[in-house]
């Protein structure tokens, strides 16, 4: 008999591959997905997730979301964490039957104002990564979901950046009008701290935020330069994702450059110029916890 945890390697595999298709091969592990989650030891889960629901109704109600801009409509997702997760099993289970939908579903509710694979990749990033990462949570505890806090939420967030100033200021602005507060490293007090002191002691936040941007260049022996993010900037990635843990760590990228290897599967978007990428930032901050005033996002 198959374990759970070798399903869920299996599964974790075809969403790393999901994450790195182009549009000509994304078919194969999407519907390797679809398969590995019908598996025989998921039934019973998978049918106590999805029972009472309709995936119709749920996408008839987000299309009345839809402005007159592309990318403007917004899922309707409902406030119940577990109806969230069963509707997304049911949505994951229709893009594995038909991957054409996929495509009409990335363009309308996670638009990225790029190539068609761009929508593809943020359906992955922004849907299909955090479900597969809370339905392994939810199988693993025989389908009891754990409360995901133990206290009050700090509404503090870290920003890590590197040399865009644009995009940190972007992004902390985004923040505080969302309610929370922004904390940036060189506006903090020295204090006679070296710069890893000051991270440690900023740390006491819920969240970090992570821009790649491609502020620097680098190589592997014999290739060409690509631009890739400051070393501080990854440093501080792998640093909050063992403080914080994966599921409350975003990185947001923006503009061309390398992804390290070592992160494939970690949760990250494009900071698109249309600003889609705020939507999905509210995504995670809402999965990991926290409350957002959605009434402020369309503001």
């Amino acid at each position: 008999m198959t374990s759970f945890v070798d399903i869920f390697d299996q599964i974790n595999n075809a969403v790393i591959d999901l994450q790195s298709a182009n549009l000509q091969s994304y078919e194969r592990p999407l519907k390797s997905l679809g398969r590995l989650l019908r598996h025989p030891e998921l039934k019973a889960a998978n049918e106590t997730l999805s029972k009472d629901l309709d995936l119709q109704t749920f996408l008839s109600r987000s299309a009345e979301t839809r402005g007159s801009m592309v990318g403007s409509a917004r899922l309707a997702w409902p406030d119940d964490h577990e109806q969230t997760l069963g509707l997304t099993l049911l949505l994951v289970e229709k893009f594995a039957d038909n991957p054409d939908y996929l495509v009409q579903f990335g363009h309308s509710y996670f638009y990225s104002g790029v190539k068609i694979i761009g929508d593809i990749r943020a359906v992955t990033q922004q849907l299909i990564i955090p479900f597969v990462r809370d339905y392994k949570t939810y199988v693993m505890n025989h389908g009891k979901v754990q409360p995901r806090l133990t206290g009050a939420r700090s509404n503090k967030i870290f920003i890590v950046h590197g040399h865009d100033g644009e995009a940190r200021e972007t992004v902390a602005r985004f923040l505080e009008g969302m309610g929370f507060k922004a904390i940036i490293l060189h506006e903090q007090a020295n204090r006679g701290q070296t710069i890893i002191e000051k991270v440690e002691a900023h740390s006491d936040v819920s969240f970090a935020v992570v821009l790649l941007t491609p502020d620097d260049e680098g190589r592997s022996n014999g290739a060409k330069l690509e631009p890739r993010a400051r070393q501080n900037v990854l440093l501080e990635l792998g640093y909050f994702i063992g403080r914080l843990g994966r599921e409350n760590v975003c990185t947001l990228k923006r503009g061309e450059l390398e992804i390290p290897s070592d992160f494939a599967g970690v949760v990250w978007q494009s900071m698109d110029p249309a600003g889609a990428w705020k939507q999905g930032l509210c995504r995670e901050l809402a999965a990991a916890g926290h409350q957002i005033d959605w009434n402020k996002f369309a503001s």
